[in-house]
């Protein structure tokens, strides 16, 4: 494994630079030829693209024996997704909640992960806003701005829940609606994964639900908020690796009771 404490220095010195240098000047400016349709309800923007060549460019000279897999050049090149299962990779969400900073409005990050052979081994989640730096280590813990994490519940009863239901069908939803919000506080997602991984850390939702599990959306926040203590895994428990390419289906959770809780309030949904 090739993580060092000075590589960790180095690639949080990196994104806030492309940060400042791609992201934050077009807050707020973006002209219409700057946003593109990707797809329904998805789109990118010049920022995107800028900060993800920026970020290609400066992981690829810290670590050159790794792989890039950047969520842009995989749209347009599906085959890219193949580097994820063998040897090191870079996993690059260059503005995660796109559609937030199209429309002028929080929140938005960038998100980075190291993986090796398809098992996420560290993680940076950015607030360019803020300047919160959310990271993890695998088996060293996780950190915000520097300073150790211990995952924390809210302490609410119901608990809180932030359930994504962008990418599921209508039957799914029905089931949501039926089976499993009316045991929960729900509460609106922030279409972020870069906000609501470190929601899950820090004390203000105690679990998520995710249909849709891109590696560039989840690798980073997964390590996360299992290194502070909580569990973020699929549904049965097994654990989230990057090279699981088109699985669908995850939980996040501030500690691994209410993990199991909702696992198994989703495991007894009707067929």
């Amino acid at each position: 494994m090739s993580w060092t404490p000075h590589l960790d220095t180095a690639v949080a010195a990196l994104i806030r630079h492309v940060a400042a240098e791609a992201i934050a000047p077009r807050y707020r400016q973006l002209s219409a030829q700057d946003v593109t349709a990707k797809a329904a309800d998805d789109v990118v923007t010049v920022a995107d693209t800028h900060a993800e060549r920026l970020l290609t460019e400066g992981l690829s000279a810290l670590l050159p024996e790794a792989a890039v897999v950047g969520e842009e050049a995989a749209h347009a090149e599906p085959a890219i997704m193949e580097r994820l299962r063998e040897g090191l990779c870079w996993i690059i969400d260059p503005l995660d909640g796109t559609n937030n900073f199209a429309a002028g409005k929080p929140p938005f990050g960038v998100l980075i992960a190291l993986a090796e052979d398809g098992d996420c081994v560290a993680g940076w989640i950015y607030d360019v806003l803020s300047g919160r730096l959310c990271t993890a280590q695998r088996g060293r813990g996780a950190f915000v701005d520097g300073t150790p994490v211990t995952a924390a519940a809210t302490g609410q009863q119901p608990p809180v829940a932030a359930i994504s239901t962008v990418f599921m069908d209508a039957a799914q939803r029905e089931a949501m609606r039926q089976h499993i919000l009316p045991h929960y506080r729900v509460v609106d997602i922030p279409r972020c994964a870069a906000e609501q991984y470190p929601r899950l850390v820090l004390g203000v939702n105690d679990v998520s639900i995710f249909e849709r599990t891109l590696p560039w959306d989840h690798a980073a926040g997964v390590l996360f908020v299992n290194e502070a203590g909580g569990k973020a895994a699929r549904p049965d428990g097994r654990p989230y690796r990057v090279d699981q390419i088109g699985e669908r289906g995850l939980i996040g959770a501030s500690t691994p009771a209410l993990f199991a809780a909702m696992a198994e309030r989703l495991a007894s949904l009707p067929e």
